[in-house]
């Protein structure tokens, strides 16, 4: 499909695009669709933008990576499709690990995933050989490698993952998670959440990194965080209301 950049829905439909093609490649599943899309749907409230909110706990995430032992980015298909060179910007102004995690876990869709990050500039990508296990998570995305998730100290987590973010933070993991929706068990149980568009996320998290080394971590309250980004899509709910009035 061909469409104008001038059409109010552009970058969106961009984004729906490269899923829709890694979809019908295998990368991204089914599931990754639904979620999208429900990431969509938050994003209008917050205005198509990276909030305050977000601005804050963006630096938070890089401080932390930074002062991490062992950073690790960790990558499902979906944050894969969407923006690969940016991922391997961020890992490398870390410089942090990728490991490619799962739900829907097939070694076709590992390797394809793989592949994508390796074609757009990542030198090592961990993931296809497990041999490591996150205790109590049954399913496939608890296998991980010892080099990077399951040894990690702070691990990066785009997009909705509630049950893994808090194992691993039962674990003693510092858990950054990029989640659109700041009413998920994933941003709920996060150290850091960033409820911002993972595109806006990633290169933000770069930038700010990039001019952060060597300093200290900001304190900061993810719960206080949380609870101004729920006020704001509230507070733009309201809003919409006011114009059906």
């Amino acid at each position: 499909m061909t469409v104008p950049k001038s059409h109010p829905r552009y970058e969106s439909l961009m984004k729906r695009d490269k899923l829709i093609d890694a979809y019908k490649s295998g990368m991204v599943a089914e599931a990754g669709m639904i979620a999208h899309g429900r990431g969509e749907a938050f994003d209008y409230l917050l205005g198509e933008c990276t909030i305050p909110e977000a601005e804050e706990a963006e630096m938070a995430a890089a401080a932390l990576l930074l002062s991490a032992k062992n950073p690790v980015i960790s990558v499902n298909g979906n944050v894969a499709a969407l923006c690969p060179e940016a991922l391997v910007e961020l890992a490398e102004a870390i410089p942090a690990k990728l490991e490619v995690n799962l739900f829907y876990r097939t070694d076709e869709r590992m390797k394809k995933i793989v592949k994508h990050l390796k074609d757009h500039g990542a030198k090592k990508v961990l993931g296809l050989k497990p041999d490591a296990h996150i205790p109590d998570l049954e399913h496939a995305r608890g296998l991980c490698t010892n080099e990077g998730i399951f040894t990690a100290d702070v691990i990066l987590v785009p997009l909705e993952d509630g049950d893994r973010v808090q194992t691993l933070r039962k674990m003693g993991k510092t858990v950054i998670v990029i989640d659109l929706n700041p009413l998920s068990r994933s941003a709920m149980a996060g150290s850091v959440t960033i409820v911002d568009e993972v595109t806006r996320a990633i290169p933000n998290i770069t930038e700010l990194a990039r001019g952060m080394k060597g300093h200290p971590v900001p304190k900061f309250d993810n719960a206080a965080n949380l609870r101004r980004a729920i006020d704001r899509i509230t507070h733009s709910l309201f809003e919409i209301r006011c114009v059906f009035k």
